[in-house]
């Protein structure tokens, strides 16, 4: 069962309050399946949705130092992001906009199915779970379309 992380509430029912990223992590982090875990970002603007992110896997993960994704997928993709004081560099690539992969050390990488931001919550949810679920092989794709 994958460990879901918090949720923020939604914009409307905290005034000033952030947004906490829309996350769920494989549990035992064994590295098993195809996917370590999903994402769904509220929006396409990198610079927008990044540092959460990073702030969030950081957290789990310990630091972030790469990430990378593919530029048609999102907007503005510059080389590289400050988040909490650190320059995080960013990599980018073309032919899967449905991942991520983010990098805390040498040769250390993670990959995370990317939900598309405007999906709807049942199929977002269902892609999630079953993206970090322990020894997942699915293909985005399939994860995608429910």
């Amino acid at each position: 069962m994958p460990i879901p992380l918090p949720v923020s509430p939604e914009p409307w029912s905290v005034p000033d309050a952030p947004l906490l990223p829309r996350l769920a992590l494989e549990p035992t982090m064994s590295r098993e399946g195809v996917f370590d875990g999903a994402w769904w970002p509220r929006s396409d603007n990198v610079l927008a949705e990044l540092p959460d992110l990073i702030t969030a896997l950081g957290a789990h993960l310990g630091r972030i130092v790469r990430v990378g994704l593919d530029i048609s997928a999102w907007n503005g993709v510059p080389g590289s992001v400050t988040v909490n004081g650190l320059a995080i560099r960013i990599n980018w690539f073309t032919g899967s906009d449905a991942t991520i992969s983010v990098t805390r050390g040498f040769q250390d990488h993670f990959l995370l199915l990317v939900v598309p931001p405007g999906s709807l919550p049942a199929m977002a949810t269902s892609a999630m779970a079953r993206a970090s679920a322990t020894g997942n092989h699915t293909p985005a794709v399939e994860l995608l379309i429910g």
